[in-house]
Formats: C-alpha cells, sequence, structure tokens
C-alpha cells in the first residue's frame, strides 16, 4: 500500500487506485499520512482540516471520515487475524497500514517509505550525506526529484495544507539545487540544463535555479545563452517583483562576460590563497614513565605498515578500554613515535564523551576547532555542520595528517570528523567498544589491565628500579591493591615518589586499610576498582590541598587556570599555586599548559563526591559564586579592553572576597585570555544552575569576543542559555539583549528572516523594558542586515531611528555610531554630500570621546564618500586615518580593506605607484587571513603590472 501526496492525495493498494474521498476526506488523511508515526490528537486534525471556522458537529463529521478512511484500507486487503473489526476503538488494519486510535490521538502506522513525502525526506538526506560519494548523492537526489507528480495536496483545502505546499516545494528547490552542483562537479552539465530547464519555467522568479542553469550552460560552452537567460531574469524580476538579481546571480553574469568563470566543471576545492600554513601540532606531550604495551604498540605499528595495502582506505583504529587502563597514553605515546610519518600535521581533540559535566564535545563544536587549526580563516568557515564537514574534508585531501580524537562517547560522535581521502590515518580512544565503527573497517584494539610484569615495569619506572626491585612482595601486593589498573599505579607511584625514605611495605599497608569501592566507575570489571587509590592518595594530602582538591570537582571544566583556582577555593594565588603543586606531584591534577591544569575525569567524580560528602549545601554555593565572580570580572576586563566605548555593560556586583581578577594590560592580553577561558566560560554558561544573573552577564561578556573570532554557533549556544535564564528572571530587558544578539549571529551566519524575528522581539521587549539604549542598538544591528541585502533605504529608516533613541537616551557614543551609519546609507544611496555632514557630526563625538575605534569606522565611511565625490585627496587622507587606526586595534581585515580602498583612491587620482603599494600591503594582509576579498585586489595588480592602467579597468 503506498500513500502519495505530492500531486493529488492517492492511495494505491495492489497496484489499484482507491478512492480518497473527498477533498475533506483526503485532509484528515495527509494530515495522519504527514505526521506518521507521530500520533495527532483530534483537537489538531479539526484545526488543520477546517482551519479558523469548524462547522459545529466538526467532531462527529472528523469521525465519519476517519471511519471511511478505516473502511478504505481495510477493503484493500484481507485484514490479518486476530485484527480488530472496522469501526472498534482498536486498531484497523490492512497489510500495508492501519489507523490506531491511542491515548495522545490517532495514527496511521505505515512503513515510512510507503508514504512518498516520507521517501522524499529520506532520498534528500543521503543526498546530503558528505559520506557517501558524489554519484551516490546525485542518484538519491534524482530519485527524490521523480517523485513529484505536481502540487504537493492538489485539491486539498485550508490553511495547513497551504503551509505544506510551501514547505515541500522549497525542499524540492533546495534538493534540485543541491542536484545540479553535484551533477555539474560530475562534469554533466546537459542533464542540469535539460532538468532545470523544466523547472525553471516552473518557478520563474527563483534565482538559485537561474544560477545553477547559467553555470551550467557556461561549462557546456554556451555563454551566449548564459548570458541571454541573464538578461530575460533581470528583466522578468523587474516586471515582477520591481527588483534587481541578487549577488550571486550578479557576480556569475559578471565573471562569465569577464572569462573569469571556471572553464571547466572540476570538483569543488579549498582554495587558501597564497599564504603558508605551520602544520598543526596539538599532540599533549609524551608522559614521562610509559612502560609495557609492547604488544599493543606492535599492532599499532603493523596498521601502519599496512595503510599502503588498500590505498583508497582510510586507517582507523578503535583503542577501547576502561577507564583509567591508559587507553590516551598509550595513543599519544605511539604518536610520538610515528609523528614524523605525518608532515602534515597532528591533530588532537579530547571528545570529553565520559566527562562528568555530561557535556562531550559536539561534532560541529570539533570540526570547527579542526578547521582553525588547519588555518582556515573564520569569515571563510562555511555555516552548517554538512559543509563544515566537506570543507574540513577538503582541507585534508592529499595531506597526511595524524588525527587523534580522544575519550569519544560513541561512532556517531566521531563519524564527522573522519578524513574522505587516504593518506591520513586516525586514532579514536573510548571506553565503549565502538562496533559500529569497527563494522565499518575500523581495526579494533582493546586495551586490558596491565599484567604483572608491566605494572612492575611502571613502578620501576616511576621509582626506580633498585627500589622496586628491593621489595618484591611489597610491589605484588601495591600492583594486587591497584588491580593492575595504569591510573591507580601512577596515582600511588607519586605518592611513594614524594616519600622515598618510606618501604613500600608501609605504603601497601595504609592502601590496604583505605579500601573503598569506586563503583561507578568500575565498569564491567570490578577489579578496576580504583577508589581505594585515590582516597588512600587523597588522605596523604595536606588540609588545604584535600580541599583544593574537593572544590575542583566543583569547577565545570574542562580545565583551570591558577588565579581561577585561587579563586574557587578563597585563597590568595601565592598560597594557591604550592596546594596545585602538590596535587599535581600527587598525580591528582595534571599541568597541560604553564598556569593551567586538568583532571582525569575518574579523578574530577571523586573530587566532586568528596565535595559533596564534606562541604556543605552553601559552602558549595558560596564556592560556585567565587569562580564565577572570577570569570565575570575577569571577562568584563577583557571585554572593556577590546571595546572600550561599548554600549550599555551590566553592572556587576563586587566580587566575594577570596576572588582574585586576572590583571589584563591591552588588548592582546583581552583576546589571549577570551581564547583560553571560551570552553570554561561557555561551559560554566550551559551547566551552572541557580544563578541566571552570571550566567546571562556571563554570556554578555563573551559574546564580542565569539564574534569577533567568527565562533557563531558557540554565539547562538551561549546567548540560547542566556534567554532562558532572563526568561526565568522575567527580566524583557535581558531578554531583548539575548534575542538581538542571537539576531546578530543569525545575520552572519546568511539567516536573515531568523535574524529579523529575533531582531523584531527584542524591539518589543526593550520598549516594554524602557530601554531606549537598547532599542538604538538593535535598530542599528537592524540596519547593518539590510545593509548586507542591498536594501539600502529600509536600512536607512533603521538607522534613523536608532539614531533618534539614542538621542533620547543621551547616549553620545550611540550617537556617534549611528550618525556613521545614517552617513554610510546616504552614501550608499549616491547622497555623498549629506553623508560627509553626518560622518562629520559622527566624527566630532568620538572625538570628544576618544572612541578610536569609531572614529577608524567613521574616516572609513568618509573616504568613500569623498571618493564617489571625485575628491580623491580627500579621500586618500581618511583611508590612512583609518588604516592607522585599525593597526592600532589589531583588526587586520578592516585594516586591509582600508588599504585596498586607498589603492583605489590612488588610481583613481593617477598615482599608480602609490596605488600598487597600498594593494601589496593590503594583499599581504588578506593573504595571510586567507580571505577571499585577496583575488580581487590580486586581479588590480596583475593589470596594473600588465599596463591596463594606462586605459583604465574596473575597481569593483
Amino acid at each position: 500500500m503506498e500513500f502519495r501526496l505530492l500531486g493529488e492525495v492517492q492511495v494505491r493498494a495492489g497496484g489499484e487506485l482507491l478512492d480518497p474521498g473527498t477533498p475533506r476526506q483526503q485532509a484528515v488523511l495527509a494530515v495522519l499520512a504527514v505526521e506518521s508515526p507521530r500520533p495527532v490528537d483530534i483537537g489538531t486534525l479539526v484545526d488543520r482540516v477546517w482551519g479558523d471556522a469548524p462547522p459545529v458537529a466538526a467532531r462527529n463529521v472528523l469521525y465519519s471520515h476517519l471511519s471511511r478512511i478505516r473502511r478504505l484500507l481495510t477493503a484493500a486487503q484481507p485484514a490479518p487475524p486476530g485484527t480488530a473489526q472496522p469501526g472498534t476503538a482498536g486498531a484497523t488494519a490492512a497489510a500495508g497500514a492501519r489507523i490506531e486510535r491511542r491515548h495522545a490521538g490517532y495514527v496511521l502506522t505505515v512503513e515510512p517509505d510507503r508514504v512518498d513525502l516520507h521517501r522524499f525526506g529520506r532520498l534528500v538526506q543521503q543526498g546530503h550525506d558528505p559520506l557517501r560519494p558524489d554519484a551516490e548523492r546525485a542518484t538519491a537526489l534524482a530519485d527524490a526529484l521523480a517523485l513529484w507528480r505536481g502540487t504537493p495536496l492538489a485539491g486539498v483545502p485550508g490553511v495547513w495544507a497551504e503551509q505544506v505546499r510551501a514547505t515541500w516545494h522549497q525542499r524540492r528547490l533546495d534538493a534540485l539545487v543541491q542536484w545540479g552542483r553535484i551533477e555539474l562537479r560530475l562534469g554533466h552539465p546537459g542533464i542540469v540544463i535539460t532538468t532545470g530547464s523544466a523547472l525553471a519555467a516552473e518557478y520563474p522568479l527563483v534565482e538559485p535555479i537561474e544560477v545553477l542553469l547559467m553555470r551550467a550552460l557556461h561549462l557546456a560552452g554556451r555563454n551566449a545563452e548564459a548570458v541571454d537567460r541573464y538578461t530575460a531574469t533581470r528583466q522578468r524580476l523587474a516586471d515582477e517583483l520591481g527588483t534587481d538579481p541578487g549577488p550571486e546571480l550578479r557576480a556569475l553574469h559578471r565573471a562569465i562576460l569577464r572569462g573569469e568563470a571556471p572553464a571547466a566543471a572540476v570538483p569543488e576545492r579549498v582554495v587558501t590563497a597564497a599564504r603558508t600554513v605551520t602544520p598543526p601540532a596539538q599532540l599533549p606531550p609524551d608522559g614521562y614513565g610509559f612502560a609495557g604495551r609492547d604488544r599493543e604498540l606492535r599492532q599499532l605499528d603493523a596498521v601502519l605498515a599496512a595503510a599502503g595495502d588498500q590505498p583508497t582506505a582510510l586507517p582507523i583504529v578503535a583503542v577501547s578500554g576502561t577507564a583509567g587502563v591508559g587507553k590516551t597514553t598509550l595513543a599519544v605515546h605511539w604518536a610520538h613515535l610515528v609523528r614524523d610519518r605525518f608532515p602534515d600535521g597532528q591533530l588532537y581533540l579530547n571528545l570529553r564523551g565520559f566527562d562528568p559535566t555530561g557535556t562531550p564535545v559536539a561534532p560541529a563544536e570539533a570540526v570547527r576547532g579542526f578547521l582553525d587549526a588547519l588555518g582556515m580563516p573564520t569569515d571563510r568557515t562555511p555555516t552548517g555542520l554538512e559543509a563544515q564537514v566537506g570543507r574540513y574534508r577538503s582541507l585534508l585531501t592529499g595531506r597526511r595528517v595524524l588525527l587523534l580524537l580522544d575519550n569519544a562517547r560513541d561512532a556517531e560522535q566521531i563519524r564527522p570528523l573522519l578524513p574522505g581521502a587516504p593518506g591520513c590515518l586516525v586514532v579514536v580512544t573510548s571506553r565503549n567498544e565502538l562496533t559500529g565503527l569497527v563494522a565499518e573497517g575500523a581495526r579494533p584494539l582493546t586495551l586490558g589491565l596491565l599484567d604483572d610484569t608491566d605494572a612492575r615495569e611502571l613502578l620501576a619506572r616511576r621509582l626506580g628500579p633498585e627500589r622496586v626491585a628491593a621489595e618484591p612482595a611489597a610491589v605484588a601486593e601495591i600492583v594486587a591493591r591497584c588491580a593492575r589498573l595504569p591510573l591507580a599505579l601512577a596515582v600511588l607511584a607519586a605518592r611513594a615518589a614524594t616519600h622515598p625514605d618510606f618501604g613500600l611495605a608501609v605504603l601497601a599497608d595504609e592502601l590496604g586499610r583505605a579500601r573503598g569501592g569506586l563503583d561507578e566507575f568500575a565498569g564491567a570489571d570490578p577489579a578496576t576498582d580504583a577508589r581505594a587509590v585515590f582516597s588512600w592518595s587523597y588522605l596523604q594530602l595536606s588540609p588545604a590541598a584535600a580541599r583544593m582538591f574537593r572544590l575542583l570537582g566543583l569547577h565545570p571544566g574542562p580545565d583551570i587556570g591558577t588565579a581561577a583556582a585561587a579563586s574557587l577555593a578563597g585563597l590568595p594565588v601565592v598560597r594557591a599555586r604550592p596546594l596545585l603543586d602538590e596535587l599535581a606531584r600527587a598525580h591528582l591534577l595534571a599541568r597541560h599548559t604553564p598556569g593551567r591544569y586538568v583532571c582525569h575525569d575518574l579523578l574530577r567524580a571523586y573530587a566532586s563526591e568528596q565535595a559533596h560528602l564534606v562541604e556543605p549545601d552553601d559552602e558549595r554555593r558560596a564556592v560556585l559564586r567565587r569562580v564565577l565572580a572570577h570569570y565575570l570580572h575577569g571577562a568584563d576586563v577583557a571585554d572593556l579592553l577590546l571595546n572600550p566605548h561599548r554600549l550599555d555593560p551590566p553592572v556587576l556586583s563586587v566580587p566575594p572576597t577570596g576572588v582574585t581578577v586576572d590583571r589584563l594590560a591591552d588588548h592582546g592580553a583581552a583576546l589571549a585570555w577570551f581564547d583560553a577561558e571560551r570552553p570554561v566560560l561557555l561551559a560554566a554558561i550551559r551547566q551552572v544552575t541557580g544563578f541566571d544573573v552570571e550566567v546571562w552577564q556571563l554570556a554578555w561578556m563573551l559574546r564580542r569576543f565569539l564574534a569577533y573570532q567568527g565562533h557563531w554557533q558557540d554565539s547562538i549556544d551561549a546567548l540560547s542559555a542566556a534567554l532562558a535564564a532572563a526568561r526565568r528572571l522575567d527580566d524583557p530587558g535581558r531578554q531583548a539583549f539575548a534575542h538581538c544578539f542571537l539576531g546578530c549571529a543569525h545575520v552572519w551566519l546568511g539567516r536573515h528572516e531568523a535574524a529579523r524575528t529575533r531582531f523584531d522581539a527584542a524591539l518589543e521587549l526593550y520598549r516594554v523594558a524602557g530601554d531606549r539604549i537598547g532599542e538604538g542598538n538593535t535598530h542599528h544591528h537592524y540596519s547593518w542586515m539590510l545593509d548586507r541585502q542591498d536594501r539600502h533605504e529600509e536600512a536607512l529608516a533603521h538607522a534613523e531611528r536608532g539614531l533618534d533613541a539614542f538621542r533620547a537616551a543621551d547616549h553620545r557614543a550611540g550617537q556617534a555610531k549611528a550618525l556613521n551609519a545614517v552617513g554610510w546609507f546616504h552614501t550608499m544611496l549616491g547622497r555623498h554630500t549629506d553623508a560627509l555632514g553626518y560622518c562629520r557630526q559622527a566624527l566630532r563625538i568620538q572625538g570628544e570621546l576618544d572612541d578610536r575605534l569609531g572614529q577608524a569606522e567613521t574616516w572609513d565611511s568618509l573616504g568613500h564618500a569623498y571618493m564617489r565625490l571625485g575628491e580623491h585627496a580627500e579621500a586618500i587622507s581618511c583611508y590612512r586615518s583609518a588604516i592607522e587606526l585599525y593597526r592600532d586595534f589589531h583588526y587586520s581585515y578592516n585594516r586591509a580593506h582600508g588599504l585596498a580602498a586607498l589603492g583605489d583612491a590612488h588610481h583613481a587620482a593617477g598615482d599608480l605607484d602609490s596605488a600598487g603599494a597600498a594593494w601589496r600591503a593590503a594583499l599581504d594582509v588578506l593573504d595571510g587571513l586567507g580571505h577571499p576579498e585577496a583575488d580581487p585586489v590580486r586581479t588590480k595588480l596583475d593589470k596594473l603590472a600588465g599596463g591596463a592602467a594606462a586605459t583604465g579597468f574596473p575597481l569593483d
């Protein structure tokens, strides 16, 4: 039995079409089929079938429709034995489908692929799967598109049906564009022209189809037809919508006319411009005292040696074993042994799959981190996970890189991180066996407990062979007490090493009296009871160090700096540092970079357990308040250095006694502080409960750095948590802030409708809160969004409303920012003289406030206006002023943009030598950033060198 919704509603059984009934009955069937296998309550059915005007007896009519649909399905084929009869409250079945009445409503139970709409969704998902070959993806998408028979739910009335139609039309268009792009990469422009032309006639105002067709025509050598399509599309858009083609279509048209579009259908490749990227070297340091594991090291060597046997396969090793068994130690040690075999770098990431906080690293976060490590500039990083994975795999293609993915939760967490081509090697560690990955070809390596010989060797490496050989019985007891677990042996050895005068027999006896039962971490093997070792070592600490250890279990992680640890304990740094050193000597803590410490997750869990046993509730809350205050005030200092003229910062409470605030000297130190603390701040925002004000304030302080660095998904995560906190506080102003900057993140990701929704919500909430500064700031960001869409008249209107709001609040820095924006939009609309007036007002206020960053932006706007007025000397002076200020703030991209504009001004003035010098300086910066705007600057230099400047050439 099949249900067809992509066209007229049809039910087919045994090859025959059944009568689906009246349009209203078809609507009932369609709702159930679309929602299957989810139940639909009776109220929802009524709403979707009749909308806002149901008949008085709507429910009775609905029951009649359901009864007739049941009879239709039952009559299609004899019901299986034992099935309830038609009309009963139970299930009525046919061989292919049945309607069930459940507590939550009615449900159509049918295999998803028997509903064409669901089959379409599955095939499209396959077509978007970056793990599949292009040919397979193209086939899946073509099969999906072939399911369409016409307008979805044709003939079904109502608002809900219209919404379904709109949604699935968009999904069809998305699938078509994706299919076409893949086919062009495969070198098949002809089929794209044939299929795309038919759909372009059906969707005459959809620009992505025209882009696809123009690319296909160009790749087929039919440039004249491509240009004709553009001309016809531009006229059609003007006639029907009163608008011009979008930037992508315009850029493609210009590229074809200039002969700059790709001349052949080739696979997409990542262009990193002409810059040198230092190969990543992210491996943690190899630990001292590695012992044993000879068999496992040989297995790893064998995988590397056999990598060439299957030249198209990616070698993967899945190292599994219980907590504390030494998986990471083995993987890191072997990686250092073979790192020279991977000249293009080594990538490492702790995926925190079993972190006590319960927050594993998301694949999207991991991929973004690897893209950063591989030199991908944040402004060129794609927005969606699928596109990011594709870019990441493209960057690894042809390279020899070793990837160590540590502490994975499951195969799903790491699949997006796997390279798509041979040459690399992947080592994964996990407490789980990762059977799914093994089934796909990964080599399993199960790590067990050390044998007695290797356990003694580990102790000998750490304590000295003479000491171990002198007391064989005590060593044997220690090995047994530690259950041959490497982590437990390492902790005990650290304790023994600090007391060389103690006999090992004494230590073994003390360990025997400290029996415990770390049941929650014992895993499948009760022999790996580690609490005894942890408790014994913990009890040997000084009282102050033991307290520090407990409190570290309350920290959100994943690591901690010295000043934060001091604040956690309410101690000065000079008193906290020796305690951290004591914990490091006891192997209860590890110093992974200067001044920063990490703790094995078993030890963190044990520390947390001790904190909840020993520390009262009010003290635990005071600990969290202190450490949050440390991060809040540190972030406040850093954010102020990033923008000394920030708008309306939150007023922080005085830090509690015992809190140390990091002192930061300058802009660079602020960036470094945020870079080090970002994972901790995000963890605190996501995990800490009961501190809604502090969570919101942390998000406020962090969002500027995240925006500067292009961490848009982190911004969305942090601001979403801030929005939830503001709602719990019932604070409209704080909610408005979160909405406003969620809107900004969406703008950067190109999601303009989502951004508009957020900005509208922010404006309404700021009005409720009576916050004119917030209103002004939101209008400013709204205008920026519209500017990116080339909607300058609307953008000007919002900039002017922002200026009104800042004036009403007597906020001079905001007024200056808004005046510059108003001036910018005037010059974008050709009103250059008006623009000069507004920008000069802005500059005067910024000078009085010493807002040097604001001055840089305004000088840039003035340069643009003077350039368009033909006053080249004035433009050159303005651009130079902007460039100097941007240099002071280390804003490389803004400085490069100013240098490129300066070159344009010199060229327009006829000073070709100065133009070349400015463009070369801009190119150096842009190449260093790997920014796509390097290519237009390079083109200008090439034409200048070729003598084109003598006759003139376009600058934009």
